[in-house]
């Protein structure tokens, strides 16, 4: 949401000292009727970029909806500018807007982001609905701005093109934002393809170890072709870099563990096998050739066991690793970029 403060500058001649004034005033009541939703909209904005979910910033979001009535009703009742409504009525429109996006757009968001988590869908659908609550408040706020200039140019007054500091966080913040969901969704795809493995792994299920690796292997390597030409972000290239050691791991486990995970229960299947095959058998009744080939089989189901679990405990370590400089990216990247606001 950008801010709505150009500055205004009186040019005499044409109308009277006195009408030029008035209109002067007029448009400058509008556009003081936005500071402090403006001021509310970047703190809500800071915050949530801030490493705060939609539910903990919930409070800011109901004072900024509080703010857009008051300021809806008051514009309401302000009376044309020598009979053109059309600036008050542009406005009124926006803040009509601006409270449904608030109210209906962003709960909706909020129900959303309780199950965005769960799947690569449900994550991008969250965060496009964010994109777009945000475009319906840029469109209608354009509209605005075309019956600001055609108001001063009617009534004499100059608009010295200009955005305010508040307006000028605002627009960086949504440069940010959407630079940081573009990485991050390129992150979660393969983060929710991995999880869906390490299931398949916890069931035993081969098949669907099999099915997943080959998801996970193409999410991470379609995902780091996409990511290669995407540019720094004024400078910073620590959110790419962490993506980019992320996806790489996602990519080696794949295509180089994973099959070295299906052997492990390949060859637990068959020592199982072996052993309920043995015990089913009296004492007795086993050979020497029974016994020996069962030792043997322990002891190399024994080494592959060793084997695996220093490789899974290697692939937890470089994971663990990995996620933690990937989050402090994330947050690091944000707190760097996002403008903080107190207001």
């Amino acid at each position: 949401m950008r801010g709505f403060f150009l500055t205004l500058v009186l040019v005499t001649g044409i109308l009277s000292a006195y009408a030029q004034s008035e209109a002067y005033q007029y448009l400058e009541t509008i556009g003081n009727e936005f500071q402090e939703i403006s001021q509310n909209s970047m703190s809500y904005t800071s915050a949530a970029s801030h490493g705060k979910s939609a539910r903990k910033v919930e409070k800011r979001r109901t004072e900024l909806i509080n703010s857009i009535k008051a300021a809806e009703t008051r514009i309401r009742r302000m009376k044309p500018f020598a009979g053109d409504a059309s600036l008050r009525d542009s406005v009124v429109a926006y803040l009509v807007i601006d409270r449904i996006v608030m109210t209906e757009d962003y709960g909706k968001i909020l129900n959303m982001e309780e199950i965005a988590e769960q799947s690569y869908d449900a994550m991008e659908a969250y965060l496009l609905a964010k994109e777009k609550a945000e475009e319906k408040l840029e469109a209608a706020y354009d509209r605005v701005g075309e019956q600001q200039k055609l108001f001063a140019n009617r009534n004499n007054i100059k608009i010295v093109e200009g955005t305010s500091k508040l307006g000028k966080k605002l627009e960086k913040s949504g440069r940010v934002i959407s630079y940081h969901n573009k990485v991050y969704l390129l992150f979660f795809k393969s983060y929710k393809n991995e999880a869906y493995l390490m299931d398949a792994l916890n069931k035993k299920d081969i098949s669907a170890m099999e099915q997943t690796k080959n998801t996970l292997l193409m999410s991470a390597e379609q995902d780091l072709e996409k990511l290669g030409p995407i540019p720094a972000f004024n400078g910073d290239n620590t959110l790419k870099t962490a993506c980019q050691q992320m996806l790489a791991f996602y990519k080696m486990e794949a295509s180089q563990k994973v099959p070295e995970m299906v052997n492990f229960l390949l060859k637990q299947e068959n020592f199982e096998k072996m052993n309920k095959a043995i015990q089913a058998k009296r004492p007795s009744d086993r050979s020497l050739t029974d016994i020996d080939n069962y030792n043997n089989a322990v002891k190399e189901f024994n080494a592959a066991v060793d084997k695996v679990n220093a490789m899974h405990n290697d692939l937890n370590k470089k994971r663990s690793t990995l996620l933690e400089q990937w989050n402090n990216a994330s947050e690091n990247f944000l707190d760097k970029h996002v403008p903080k606001h107190n207001g």
